[in-house]
Order: structure tokens, then C-alpha cells, then sequence
């Protein structure tokens, strides 16, 4: 029986969580736009959530579906959407969880040391919009570490 290696990595932080939001809705507000963001955890588990009262209300859901989706299949969001057309893999794709997956831009997956350690959803501007304060949050988390 031979000795493996195993190397920890710091799992995602309320912390880290925290400052996801702010980012996302910092570079939201910059771009004038309202939006929720959600930011769960490896197991699924929320760890923080905003949404913006300017907001619209399916924003909410939407910030955490695009999460779920990002975590689920630990890919950004935005590139899945050949994937669900009709005659795409995805398209019949079941989930574990108790939630249908969303696969619109600004969902990512969070990363630290190659593996997957939670995911960001954002949710009400524009698909692009939404992909690119995600991943400008994504850049603030990866600067402060």
C-alpha cells in the first residue's frame, strides 16, 4: 500500500464571500446597473447573497440558479450555451439538486490551487453585463489572496 499525498486547500470563505459581492455590485453600480449576486460554497451551500431593491425580483433566484449551474458542472456559465439547445448534451442534463439548471452568462466557478471551492451567480443586466462583473469579482478575490 503506498502513501499518498494530500494537499488541503482553503475552502471559500464567508470573507471571500463577502468580497465577491461587493465587487460584483461595485463594478454593477459603476456600469449603472442593478443586480443580485449569490456566492455558494464546494458543497452548494449559500454563503452570501445581495439583492439589489432596484433590482427586478427574479433576479434573486436567477443570481443563485446561474451559482448552482457554475458549481454543478464547474464551468462558466456563459459557455454552456450551445450546450442546451434542443439537440445539445444538456439539454435533458438532470440535476442532484432541487433547483433546474440556468445556463445564462454570470455564473462562475470559483477556483483556488485547480480545484473547485464554491461558485458566483450574478443576476439582472444583461447577459454580458452579468458575466463581466462576475468575473470582475473573481479578479478582486484573486488580487486580495
Amino acid at each position: 500500500m503506498s502513501a499518498r499525498t494530500r494537499t488541503a486547500v482553503a475552502p471559500l470563505t464567508v470573507e471571500d464571500a463577502d468580497l465577491l459581492v461587493r465587487a460584483a455590485r461595485d463594478a454593477a453600480e459603476a456600469a449603472g446597473a442593478t443586480v443580485s449576486v449569490t456566492v455558494l460554497d464546494a458543497g452548494g451551500h449559500l454563503l452570501a447573497f445581495r439583492r439589489d431593491d432596484r433590482a427586478v425580483l427574479i433576479s434573486g433566484e436567477t443570481s443563485t440558479r446561474k451559482a448552482y449551474t457554475a458549481l454543478q458542472l464547474d464551468a462558466p456559465t456563459a459557455s454552456l450555451a450551445d450546450a442546451v439547445r434542443p439537440d445539445g448534451p444538456f439539454h435533458t442534463l438532470p440535476t442532484a439538486l432541487d433547483r433546474p439548471l440556468l445556463f445564462i452568462a454570470g455564473g462562475l466557478p470559483v477556483h483556488r490551487d485547480g480545484r473547485i471551492i464554491g461558485a458566483l451567480g450574478v443576476g439582472g443586466a444583461s447577459p454580458e453585463q452579468d458575466h463581466g462583473f462576475a468575473a470582475a469579482a473573481l479578479e478582486a478575490l484573486a488580487a486580495a489572496v
